[in-house]
């Protein structure tokens, strides 16, 4: 054989090696992915669904044609309670310095601005929000963060865990896995053009459950996406035999990618796996996490049986039971027919008529057992009647109540929203380590100051430092607009936020009026919105290396103060090694607002003298 036929005998026995590894794993994780197939059936209304004992999903059979089998779907309602409430967990990401070195904190401060402008233009909050949907359902979901080669920036996916493959399914994190598949479906047109390889197409199906609980699970719609192909990737974390790990990229027996892991997105710039591991719940020695699904599908079957069981008793009230006498009736016309209004029952003479027999009443321990179900509901899955219907209960009677309520029903998803956050937080630390190995040119990144400017920050990827994120301490319940406003309300009742005095000076009254939606509701205040516009215009034309003009109309107040704030700014520092002048000619332009002040205030005292 030629050395390029040993390459390629030699690549194929590795590909097929790779296919072979994908295949135990796929099915060592049948039995979970059974269970995923069951919680979806539950959400989609498919309630008789059972796991078999080859770990497949089918209907069971009913008992009997006169068997009630209708569905009282109350997981798709929590389900969807659980996301909503979920939604609201969005954690702001900010940089820690690594030390209180001006350089250090300029850099936290750096990279807190890239992962706010990284976040809008990747639009984080859909993805986490596809993320969630997914461990809500399953109990896992992952974010796949790698460098996109044809944006030449950072992207992150939400990926589904039907498409992650671990080593060891004990593992309770990605940290503790030494391998990792990561397989999907893609267009063989889409696989040529990325790996310059031509694939052939494969025969992949993929199950939809029907709605119809009437069919088996087996015998469900399939779907076989034309022209497509199953690509896998294995990861291989480093090692004594292979220092920077292992990636390799199979498509049926060809091998597309051999290398080694390409990002340095671990701890002290080690390689690790690209995925972020994000679980609904938490569960020691596994590596797939329980979802509440799962834990309301034993519910959800007893409530459906005492539902059925019930109006099956209601029908037989409604439609009765006839006792008739051996030989006495044509017993095939009486069942077609019944009892019916107006009817002639012919029967044998000297024989028993036809009688309806004595059925009571519904037991009252069907609903005693219905009115309990529906409680551990709230029990099991952490969701109260507060939060399913949005509706306060009757007994709470003031407002320190409802807000104790709230806050109880939020310390139910706490567990699962510091999951969220941990993740959210993993991810933005690999955003940033991998601006920090790729991002070599210099960029600019449109950012919003703290005052609500727009600025632009120039920086590249050697200007990251090894900084730790940290998730912002502020409560989500404080970012919503009626949370700032009661907040704000509380501050004011303890007079925090007055003066020496006690009162409220113009700034702070302004503020209070634009965070409750009046911020232009008095003519003064809108005057003074704009004569804080013009003074930060003022100093914008002043970083330029322009000389700005004091004015008579001006309100001299406001400029003193907007001018000395952005001379004490770091914005003023940069600018001023620019331009050596600039301290000199902004604090004459300080002195002559002052100066322009004291006139304005000795004519206004003039005047009053001449009046009187």
């Amino acid at each position: 054989m030629t050395a390029a036929e040993t390459k390629a005998e030699s690549e194929r026995l590795t590909a097929l090696e790779v296919r072979a590894d994908f295949d135990r794993r796929r099915e060592q994780r049948r039995a979970t992915e059974a269970q995923w197939v069951l919680n979806t059936c539950f959400i989609a209304g498919r309630q008789y669904a059972e796991i078999t004992p080859v770990f497949g999903v089918e209907d069971s059979a009913p008992d009997g044609e006169w068997e009630e089998r209708r569905v009282y779907n109350h997981v798709a309602p929590v389900y969807e309670t659980r996301l909503a409430k979920l939604a609201g967990v969005r954690p702001v990401m900010s940089v820690r310095p690594a030390s209180g070195s001006d350089e250090d904190l300029k850099t936290a401060d750096a990279s807190s601005k890239i992962l706010a402008a990284v976040s809008a233009r990747l639009e984080t909050e859909n993805v986490v929000s596809r993320a969630t949907a997914w461990s809500e359902l399953t109990g896992t979901a992952f974010y796949k963060v790698f460098w996109d080669k044809a944006a030449d920036d950072v992207c992150v996916e939400a990926v589904p865990p039907y498409e992650v493959y671990p080593d060891n399914l004990c593992a309770e994190t990605t940290a503790d896995l030494r391998s990792l598949i990561y397989a999907r479906a893609l267009p063989v047109g889409e696989i040529e053009d990325a790996y310059g390889t031509a694939v052939k197409e494969e025969d992949l199906e993929f199950a939809l459950p029907e709605r119809s609980s009437s069919r088996l699970l087996s015998d469900m719609r399939r779907v076989r996406p034309g022209g497509c192909a199953l690509v896998i990737e294995r990861y291989e974390l480093p090692s004594k035999a292979k220092p920077e790990g292992e990636l390799l990229i199979v498509c049926g027996d060809r091998l597309l990618h051999s290398g080694p892991l390409p990002y340095l997105n671990g701890t002290d710039g080690g390689r690790t796996f690209p995925f972020v591991k994000q679980d609904a719940l938490p569960a020691a020695g596994c590596f797939f996490g329980p979802s509440m699904v799962e834990r309301a599908i034993p519910l959800q079957r007893a409530y459906n049986a005492v539902k059925n069981r019930k109006h099956e008793f209601i029908n037989r009230l409604c439609g009765g039971v006839i006792a008739v006498e051996d030989g006495s009736v044509d017993t095939d016309e009486l069942a077609s027919e019944g009892l019916r209004p107006g009817g002639v029952v012919v029967y044998r003479q000297g024989s028993r008529p036809p009688q309806m027999l004595e059925q009571g009443s519904v037991p009252s321990a069907l609903a005693a057992e219905e009115s309990r179900l529906e409680e551990e509901f709230n029990v099991i899955t952490g969701v109260s009647d507060i939060m399913r219907s949005s509706a306060v209960p009757s007994q709470a009677g003031s407002g320190t109540a409802i807000q104790l309520l709230i806050e109880q029903d939020d310390s139910r998803l706490a567990i699962t929203s510091d999951l969220i956050r941990a993740a959210v937080r993993e991810v933005s630390r690999m955003v940033l380590r991998l601006y920090k190995q790729f991002a070599s040119g210099e960029r600019l990144t449109r950012c919003v100051g703290e005052d609500g400017s727009v600025e632009l920050l120039k920086w590249r990827g050697s200007d990251i430092g090894e900084c730790d994120v940290v998730c912002d301490t502020v409560a989500e319940s404080a970012l919503s607009r009626t949370g700032r406003q009661s907040r704000l309300l509380e501050l004011l009742s303890l007079g925090l936020l007055g003066g020496e005095d006690g009162k409220l000076d113009t700034a702070t009254r302004h503020k209070l009026l634009d965070a409750f939606g009046y911020g232009s509701w008095e003519t003064a205040e809108e005057l003074r919105s704009l004569h804080e516009r013009r003074a930060d215009e003022e100093n914008l034309k002043a970083g330029k290396g322009g000389s700005p003009e004091a004015e008579e109309i001006d309100d001299h107040d406001v400029h003193i103060r907007s001018h000395t704030r952005y001379m004490l700014s770091d914005d003023f520092a940069e600018a001023a090694k620019r331009h050596g002048r600039l301290k000199e000619d902004m604090l004459a332009h300080i002195r002559r607002h002052r100066e322009m002040k004291a006139l304005s205030a000795r004519a206004e005292v003039g005047n009053a003298q001449t009046q009187n």
